[in-house]
């Protein structure tokens, strides 16, 4: 139990790839004695509730629900702005007359650093991504820069920082460079990692409770091998690539595989399903990891940390925006095959899984990378972290 019961904030978007990576953070805060306050929208209100914060409601107008981004990353940047613009009243409303002692922020809640640098409160960034390192303007930002609508969508923000109360009024500083954050991925996925500033920025791994979801799935007792097949929660609406996979490893001798689809996709679009493979809308991925030998993954951050965190070799078949780094990150890593997925035939999937899991050198890899995952301390580092930051 903490000395001091203090008011941690935290700020986040209703996407639940953001949500996930840092609740077992939030969870942890809690059973250490402080107050926790949780805004974000009531659509991720359960799994707010679960770590014991208190949920304070913030609509959003993220289109989070339907999937409907847009392709033009300068519009989906744009969405992000409108979110700002329009939730900073609301954190206001809430946080005014009750500020926090320190608020935890997402990389995509911008209004949280309004509202702490206009208090004047300490702030910390969770980053459920890789973060920028020194050159990342010149490499990838100023690309962005160049497309068309780059430069209004740049002048629109400038307005709304230089009216907002934050201290912080340059664009780039402002999105891309937090004082302070906690990058809650495997520093193995980060690029140039030797080239980001320790001292804004801790590598903490992948946050969870390791005692959660134990005993939530039991590997068959006839399974020489378990295939996980996920592409996460957002990208699912898939059905061709899961038949796809069902032609490549339904029925395949010695291997049980468990499919996971969303909720976007109907079951009965598969078609028939072979006797050795389970489908699901959702599936306690992490625990089955951790009893899995192989891993196809659409190379979200989320799934490529379990991936490691477990040490199982991947199939990264990426499906948009980071995932690609990140598919490219983990074939770098000596661990995983990419298949794209115009590409991702039955014969190009059965082959990327015969390579992997035959070959000692992905094994060996796979393992030193588990351990490197597992000694970066994960939540309870992170916890230790934040509540040094209140001292």
């Amino acid at each position: 139990m903490s000395r001091r019961r203090t008011h941690i904030a935290m700020v986040g978007i209703p996407a639940v790839s953001h949500v996930l990576p840092s609740l077992e953070v939030i969870r942890e805060l809690v059973a250490r004695g402080h107050r926790v306050t949780y805004a974000n929208d009531p659509a991720v209100s359960e799994l707010i509730a679960a770590t014991g914060a208190e949920l304070v409601p913030c609509a959003s107008g993220l289109p989070v629900a339907d999937n409907n981004w847009p392709d033009d990353p300068i519009a989906a940047m744009g969405l992000f702005l409108d979110d700002a613009v329009q939730a900073l009243p609301q954190l206001r409303a809430a946080y005014d007359d009750d500020p926090a002692d320190l608020y935890l922020y997402d990389i995509g809640a911008y209004a949280a650093r309004a509202l702490a640098e206009s208090q004047g409160r300490p702030i910390v960034q969770l980053s459920p991504t890789f973060v920028a390192w020194d050159g990342y303007d010149e490499e990838v930002a100023a690309q962005l820069r160049q497309l068309p609508g780059a430069d209004a969508y740049r002048e629109r923000f400038s307005r709304w920082l230089a009216g907002c109360g934050a201290s912080t009024t340059d664009v780039d500083d402002f999105s891309g460079r937090p004082a302070r954050a906690l990058a809650l991925i495997s520093r193995a996925m980060q690029p140039h990692a030797d080239r980001v500033d320790g001292d804004r920025v801790t590598f903490v791994g992948p946050c969870f409770d390791a005692r959660a979801d134990a005993g939530a799935w039991t590997r068959p007792a006839n399974a020489e091998n378990v295939l996980v097949i996920s592409l996460g929660s957002a990208y699912t609406r898939q059905p061709e690539f899961y038949r796809r996979c069902l032609a490549a490893y339904g029925n395949l001798p010695g291997w049980h595989v468990v499919l996971q689809i969303g909720k976007y996709t109907d079951p009965r679009e598969l078609g028939d399903i072979p006797t050795n493979v389970e489908v699901h809308s959702w599936i306690p991925q992490r625990a089955i990891l951790e009893q899995a030998d192989a891993f196809v993954t659409h190379a979200g951050m989320g799934g490529c940390g379990e991936g490691l965190r477990a040490g199982v070799p991947m199939i990264a078949v990426p499906q948009a925006a980071e995932q690609f780094m990140n598919a490219d990150r983990l074939v770098e890593l000596g661990v995983a095959r990419r298949v794209d997925t115009a590409e991702a035939t039955a014969e190009a999937l059965r082959t990327a899984l015969t390579e992997l899991v035959g070959d000692a050198g992905v094994a060996r890899r796979s393992e030193l990378l588990r351990a490197e995952a597992v000694a970066e301390g994960g939540t309870p580092r992170a916890a230790d972290l934040i509540e040094k930051m209140l001292t």
